[in-house]
């Protein structure tokens, strides 16, 4: 992304900071929505409540409890959840609106859509970061989905920052990069971002070069950015590549490893307990180490096991995990695969956490991520029980956001 289109979207910027609310849209969320008979997760420490009814009154809940012990409005819309689960909405901290989404402000209402269906919200994803893609062309996705156009999840934006000529092997070369060689310059284009209406920064303090060594990001440069964003209240993802990236990371501040770093076999002692000191979060990716190297027989299992045994090391210890696949630059939209390799390491109600209640208290969004009175209406409804299988958290039936449908099976 060049200067000029930092210009361009900044002129823009009053329109996404105050998106329209279409009218139909707006009458919908006065309406009663009832979700009847399932078995409800309230969060990912209360026990189940079996044939439950939750309640939804415009954008909040107002009862969660035994079906007997619910009325329900004659006026209300009902789902009936028999042999159901129901759960906080979910959470994807890892996702690129890049292949597909191109052309967002010419493309139909019924293309945009398919996509989404296809990409996150048939997956059960409410909340959703973005942590790389064409600003300009993702601000415009998320204003017909907050206008009501288009059924999706809420779309949060972090905006990259490179490192001096670290342009990665596997991003086109012809793709104009933001590239910060100095703290002053990290410090501008963070300012930058942030005034487009961006929601955090992206740090690439690895950049990974192909048969060259890898480019680290310096701490002071790393530092220089997180100031930025943290003095806004905004927080910071990395994107380490080796020991050394990560480490000047977590010692500039960053609040997100936006990966694990399987091609180091593990965390040290030393990490693990600076990772922890500093409450900074670490979002997998396992899916995209089954499907980032050439020679997949010889390379994915190793790097797999690494990256499990990394989450596993941290979440042990109490880490803060957020769920992410980096879908979007990966092409595997099924989330049962990383489900299953997450539960190699975290049991169901930590995977459960790392999709409603962790990143909800992370990223400080106050009343959500749990399914209790009050909060807001953020629901996945499960064919299947993720207490039996993690595998079950990818058979959706119904998302709801904000007390709408936006997908249903």
């Amino acid at each position: 992304m060049n200067r000029t289109c930092i210009i361009v979207a900044l002129a823009l910027l009053p329109v996404w900071r105050t998106p329209a609310v279409a009218q139909d849209v707006a009458q919908d969320h006065e309406r009663d929505l009832a979700l009847v008979g399932g078995t409800v997760y309230p969060s990912p420490t209360a026990p189940a409540l079996p044939d439950a009814t939750v309640l939804i009154h415009g954008r909040r809940f107002v009862a969660v409890g035994k079906r007997s012990e619910v009325a329900v409005p004659k006026s209300a819309q009902v789902i009936d959840c028999t042999g159901k689960f129901v759960t906080a909405g979910f959470w994807n901290s890892h996702v690129h609106f890049e292949t597909g989404w191109q052309n967002a402000d010419s493309a139909s209402a019924a293309q945009l859509e398919t996509h989404m269906q296809e990409m996150l919200t048939r997956w059960g994803f409410t909340s959703v970061w973005d942590l790389g893609s064409n600003p300009q062309n993702t601000l415009t996705i998320r204003k017909r989905v907050e206008s009501g156009d288009v059924p999706g999840p809420r779309i949060l934006m972090a905006g990259d920052i490179f490192p001096k000529n670290g342009h990665p092997v596997y991003l086109p070369p012809e793709m104009q990069l933001i590239e910060a060689a100095t703290p002053a310059e990290a410090d501008s284009e963070a300012r930058n971002y942030l005034q487009m209406g961006l929601d955090g920064i992206k740090l690439f303090t690895g950049a990974f070069m192909g048969n060259k060594p890898t480019i680290n990001m310096d701490t002071a440069i790393v530092k220089a950015a997180v100031d930025v964003a943290h003095a806004q209240g905004k927080p910071v993802f990395t994107h380490p590549q080796n020991r050394a990236g990560q480490d000047n990371a977590v010692a500039g501040g960053v609040d997100v490893l936006a990966h694990t770093i399987p091609t180091e076999g593990a965390y040290t002692t030393s990490e693990l307990a600076e990772m922890k000191r500093r409450h900074v979060a670490l979002v997998p990716t396992l899916t995209l180490w089954t499907v980032v190297f050439p020679n997949p027989d010889t390379q994915n299992k190793p790097t797999v096991d690494a990256g499990v045994n990394e989450l596993k090391q941290y979440s042990t210890r109490g880490g803060t995990i957020l769920f992410g696949t980096d879908v979007g630059f990966q092409a595997v939209y099924d989330s049962a695969r990383e489900y299953e390799m997450m539960g190699r390491a975290m049991s169901w109600r930590q995977i459960l956490a790392s999709l409603t209640s962790a990143p909800s208290d992370f990223f400080k969004m106050k009343n959500e991520g749990r399914v209790e009175k009050g909060m807001k209406a953020d629901l996945v409804v499960l064919d299947a029980d993720p207490a039996q299988d993690v595998r079950n958290f990818a058979k959706v039936a119904e998302t709801i956001r904000d007390g709408q449908v936006i997908y249903t099976k």
